[in-house]
This record gives structure tokens, C-alpha cells and sequence, in this order.
């Protein structure tokens, strides 16, 4: 959105008449200026308060005082109501004054009511603005607009080139693909704050697709989400998950159309990932990120109900709006089982949970794709669970035989072994029935044999581990194969 047509917006609000405006927002200068020029418009005088200089007109060139005595909020608000020409009054950080007993509230209701009389417009501007019920009726909200894709690129190179200028004509060094991928990971800031990233991004000389996940992590950062949500630093390559070589083809055909939204086909929503605990859900979840260069952003439904009993649904949401404005990136709902189980005996907060999921589920427009993983398919609601509310449902069966080869070659290539001194099939055949987390202790625990008995690790010490060890196919059977004929005909194998 250019600065005009916001501008533009701003004029049809105030003429729309709505007494109270909020603006919520942490660029309060940019939105003071906006504001300033619309006054020019409607030929109307600006003032602004805050709790240090009081009430002050703003919108001429001369510096007059601070009017006195207008420091507190009752008071500010009473001189407010006194004022008989219409004005425009800024109020910045009045968000905690708003809770603060009945005189506030009761003032500007009455600002609002006589407004048919003296059209005074009240703007609130802070980073937070919850009204109270009585007033919030005759209130209107205003959204400063973000930079585009466009705009994002341009100050890019903008910063690039004062980079340059303070380093002896030396250029910043980048390729046009990870460029793009930068540009797509600051959307949805503002443009201090995407001026901020790109600094630290470009203070070496360089931007590199390395340097991503610190943007990414700084991004979540910026935008205050810890609490609700996870950021996952480290996500995987599909070069790290061994098998699952259908769920890695099914999201290689789609990565394009959902990160370019010019291409005309409905972009993929998201997709469930059904399967034995251990089996490798979580690192697929990890993998979609990191294959699609996404920063992961992680719910444990688990830890949302029980951290927030009472008001699950509400803080569901608020993680909900959190994720789009990470956009584009992957959210992913951890053992989503836990929050969504469909039993009666919480009082309905699941019921409510599953509504709001799926109408956000229904509704959303932005890039957000929901990986959502899950052990018991016994404890997930049919609703959830139908045809058309994820793209794709891929049950994670345990490994077949290349693909136990090929999770041996990736754990022992991580610990730096000699892959000549392994026989990765005789490991394969040991290990049938073994999930990956299981093959991956198998080779942990070897190591720590093979380093306590002073002798090299190799295809006998590994065998010997394995044999030694009660995979979770043996202890679980009868649950594992009910698993499998559920998810023979409801599911696609992503092995």
C-alpha cells in the first residue's frame, strides 16, 4: 500500500464519523506524521498527549508550550472535552489509563457521545489497546500498512548501498535466489523493523542463506510470540530423513506454488503426519521447513491446554495471528491429539479448540502450511479428519529395508564414520522392525561400546546393539497393527 492511498484510508475513517480511532502500532512517529497531514484535509488543529509533555498542539511550526496542567489523563480528557472546536486529539500510550477506573472510561464516552455536537476525533496510539466494553462501540480501527515484497527489495538495496558507501565502494554480495528468499522472510514487518534485520543481515559484507535462520529467529523475536509459540532454530534437510520417499515428492511438486502466489493453482494447505511415536514425524516436520527455506514455528497443543485451561481458545488464536505474521513460513501443531482429544470430560475447552482451528483452518488466506503430527488416531476428531480440512493424511510406517540403510548412513556419516567399515544392508536386515529414533540410539550406544572397550566400532559392534535392544514394533505390536489397518484405506504411505 503506498503512503497515499493509507493516507487515503484514514481520511474515509475519520469521515465516516467514528469518534475513536485506535491505531495499534510501535512506529508511533510514522503514524503521528499521517495523522498531521490528514489534519491539513479537514482544516482541523492537531494535538497530541503523552504522560511526559502533557497535551501539545502538533500540527503548526511554531513550538508553543505544553497546556498546562494536562499531564494527567483525567485531566488531559477533561480540557479534551472543554475544547469547543472540533480537533483531532493524538493520545499516545494511553492503554494502561484505559483500566483505570470509571471517570476515564466515563469522560470519553461523553467525548464520543457529544460528538454529533463538537466533532472531536480521539486517536489512541500505542502497541497494545484493549477499550473497555463501554467505549468500544463507538471506536474504529486503523492498521498502518506493511511494506510489499517490492518495497521490502528496495530498501534491500537501499541499505546495501549505505553499506557500501561507509566501506570504501565495496559491495554486498549476494544471488537473486536467496535474495528472494530474504525479501519473502521480512514480510510482515514494518519497515523500521525490516530495516533493522537487513542491517544485521548485510554488517558482514555478505547475505547468505546461513544467515536466514538468525533473520527468521530475530523476526520471531521482534514480534513478541515466545510464550505461546516455539520458534525451531534447527530444521533438517529431506537430505537428514531417510525413506518417506512419498511425502518428499508429494512436497517437492508443491513448494513452488506455495511460495510463488502468481503461479494459478490453490497453494497446498497443509498436510497430517499419522504414525509410530519414533517413526520420524517430528523430523519431516523439520524438513518441510528447512526444504522449503520456511522458518517452523511449533504449537504443543499439550502444553496450550494445559498452560491456559480456560482460555485455550483465546490464546489458540492469538497463536493463530502470531503465524500469519511470520508468513510465509510452516506451523507445526506437535501431537495435536492432546489438545483436540474429543472426550467430554473438559468441560467443552476441546470442543471450542477444534471449532476455532477449523474455522481459522477455513479462512485463512496467508502463507501459513500446517504440518500437524500425531501418535493416537483414536484420541483425533472425525472432523478434523475429513477429506479437504489438510490437502494430504501420510500414515509414517516404520522403515523398510533402504530406508533403514539409508537413516545407518545418515547417523553414522553425522558421528564422522568410515562408511567402508559398515555393512549397511546385514545392519538393515538386524534392524528390521526398528524405528529411525531406535536405529539412531543403536548407533549412539555403539559408540559409547566400542569407545569403553577400547575397540573401533564397526558392523559387528552395531549388530550386537541392535540385537540387545526390544524395539517399540515388539512391546507395542497389537497397537502398532491396529494403527496400520486404520491407515491402510484413510491414509497415503509417505514411505
Amino acid at each position: 500500500m503506498s503512503g497515499k492511498t493509507e493516507l487515503n484510508d484514514l481520511r474515509l475513517l475519520v469521515q465516516s464519523k467514528s469518534p475513536i480511532i485506535t491505531i495499534e502500532t510501535h512506529e508511533e512517529k510514522r503514524a503521528l506524521e499521517l495523522i498531521t497531514q490528514l489534519a491539513i484535509h479537514f482544516n482541523k488543529p492537531v494535538f497530541d498527549w503523552d504522560r511526559v509533555d502533557g497535551l501539545q498542539r502538533s500540527d503548526v511550526t511554531l513550538d508553543l508550550a505544553e497546556i498546562e496542567g494536562s499531564k494527567e489523563p483525567l485531566q488531559a480528557l477533561t480540557h479534551i472535552k472543554s475544547v469547543k472546536r472540533p480537533a483531532i486529539f493524538i493520545l499516545c500510550d494511553f492503554h494502561p489509563y484505559l483500566q483505570d477506573g470509571p471517570k476515564i472510561v466515563r469522560l470519553i464516552k461523553e467525548i464520543a457521545l457529544n460528538y454529533p455536537q463538537i466533532s472531536h476525533t480521539l486517536i489512541f496510539v500505542s502497541h497494545q489497546i484493549n477499550l473497555p466494553a463501554e467505549i468500544k462501540r463507538y471506536s474504529a480501527r486503523f492498521q498502518l500498512a506493511l511494506p510489499s515484497e517490492e518495497q521490502l527489495e528496495d530498501l534491500v538495496r537501499e541499505e546495501a548501498k549505505s553499506w557500501s558507501k561507509s566501506n570504501r565502494g565495496q559491495k554486498v554480495t549476494t544471488d537473486s535466489e536467496t535474495l528472494k528468499k530474504l525479501v519473502r522472510n521480512l514480510k510482515g514487518m514494518s519497515k523500521g523493523d525490516a530495516r533493522t534485520l537487513i542491517r544485521n543481515v548485510i554488517s558482514d559484507g555478505a547475505i547468505t542463506e546461513e544467515e536466514l535462520p538468525a533473520l527468521n529467529k530475530a523476526k520471531f523475536e521482534l514480534l513478541d510470540m515466545d510464550g505461546v509459540l516455539s520458534f525451531e532454530y534447527e530444521t533438517s534437510k529431506f537430505s537428514e530423513v531417510g525413506g518417506l520417499a512419498n511425502l518428499k515428492n508429494w512436497l517437492k511438486q508443491r513448494k513452488a506454488v506455495f511460495l510463488d502466489q502468481n503461479i494459478p493453482l490453490d497453494p497446498p494447505k497443509g498436510l497430517m503426519l499419522l504414525g509410530i511415536q519414533g517413526g520420524g514425524k517430528s523430523l519431516a516436520a523439520k524438513a518441510v521447513a528447512g526444504a522449503w527455506g520456511l522458518p517452523l514455528l511449533r504449537l504443543d497443543f499439550g502444553t496450550l491446554y494445559n498452560k491456559y485451561h480456560g482460555e485455550t481458545e483465546k490464546n489458540l488464536r492469538l497463536s493463530l495471528k502470531m503465524a500469519e505474521q511470520m508468513a510465509p513460513c510452516v506451523l507445526w501443531f506437535d501431537e495435536i491429539e492432546k489438545g483436540l482429544s474429543s472426550g467430554e470430560s473438559d468441560g467443552g475447552t476441546s470442543q471450542r479448540l477444534l471449532a476455532t482451528l477449523l474455522t481459522w483452518m477455513a479462512e485463512n488466506t496467508t502463507q501459513v502450511f500446517i504440518v500437524a503430527t500425531a501418535n493416537d488416531i483414536s484420541r483425533l476428531p472425525p472432523e478434523l479428519m475429513r477429506k479437504g480440512r489438510m490437502d494430504e493424511i501420510f500414515f509414517v510406517d516404520l522403515p523398510d529395508h533402504q530406508a533403514r540403510m539409508d537413516i545407518f548412513k545418515i547417523h553414522l556419516e553425522k558421528r564422522k564414520q568410515t562408511l567402508t567399515d559398515f555393512d549397511l544392508s546385514k545392519l538393515a536386515d538386524v534392524s528390521d522392525g526398528f524405528t529411525g529414533s531406535e536405529i539412531e540410539q543403536a548407533v549412539v550406544s555403539s559408540l559409547y561400546r566400542a569407545y569403553g572397550g577400547g575397540s573401533p566400532m564397526n558392523t559387528i559392534t552395531v549388530s550386537e546393539t541392535v540385537k540387545d535392544t526390544r524395539p517399540i514394533s515388539v512391546v507395542m505390536s497389537e497397537k502398532i497393527q491396529a494403527l496400520r489397518d486404520w491407515a491402510k484405506e484413510r491414509t497415503v504411505l509417505a514411505n
